[in-house]
């Protein structure tokens, strides 16, 4: 897929990717915004990203993406972001005008990428969701089959250990985290996650209802109805919800 605000820069890329056997265009955004729908949907291999376009730039779009496409190759007329492209997992950092030899480099470059699509894209991921500021959204990454997701921490109702699984619950979604339970609290236990259980960290917004089992004992049930006990060590931490 093809993206760029450009339509000439576009036209010559399209020219020049039509002689590499191989390759097949499926698609063309002429912003960030219809990118972001396009790769969401369309799910390609590989996405030639520009950098700098109105409203949403190329950093941005990965950013937003819940999908990442096994590879990425930046094309901008700037030099300047380079190395931020490769710490965003890039395969490689095209200038424009781009050769045809300096392209056929980059794409054989992207190959390889696609044949380890888990390590490539969990890169991307973990670079990105390290990337948060105070004032974007917080992310974590989880993992369904061979793709890696990019999931808002609003969404998510819990974490759950497992043996040495840890899984990221959603709504209606499991998926595999790459980190232990015990990284996950020390990064997000705070005000919205708390934990209720050495296996479980909870989202206190998804808290549909408590219930006591004993004095001691509390079973929670989540916005999705999934229900939780909550050991006798962390009942304090329920106390502290239902006194909030």
């Amino acid at each position: 897929m093809l993206v760029d605000d450009e339509p000439v820069a576009r036209h010559i890329l399209v020219e020049e990717l039509s002689e590499i056997p191989g390759v097949a265009l499926i698609g063309q955004a002429e912003n960030g915004k219809a990118a972001i729908e396009l790769i969401n949907t369309q799910r390609p291999d590989l996405v030639l990203l520009d950098i700098q376009m109105p409203g949403c730039d190329g950093f941005e779009v990965l950013r937003r993406l819940s999908v990442l496409p096994p590879a990425v190759l930046f094309v901008t007329a700037f030099d300047q972001h380079a190395l931020r492209a490769f710490d965003a997992g890039a395969a490689d950092y095209l200038l424009k005008p781009v050769r045809q030899e300096r392209l056929r480099v980059a794409i054989d470059k992207a190959r390889a990428s696609i044949k380890h699509p888990a390590g490539t894209a969990e890169a991307v991921a973990r670079t990105l969701e390290a990337a948060a500021t105070p004032n974007s959204r917080r992310r974590v990454v989880g993992k369904k089959g061979d793709e890696y997701f990019l999931l808002d921490l609003d969404d998510v109702l819990a974490f759950r250990a497992e043996g040495e699984l840890v899984w990221i619950i959603t709504g209606k979604k499991r998926y595999l985290a790459g980190h232990t339970l015990q990284e996950l609290a020390k990064r997000f236990e705070g005000a919205q996650f708390r934990r209720i259980h050495r296996s479980t960290l909870i989202n206190v917004d998804h808290v549909r209802k408590m219930s006591t089992l004993s004095s001691q004992r509390w079973l929670v049930t989540m916005s999705n109805d999934l229900e939780l006990i909550v050991s006798k060590r962390q009942a304090h931490t329920i106390r502290e919800v239902v006194h909030a």
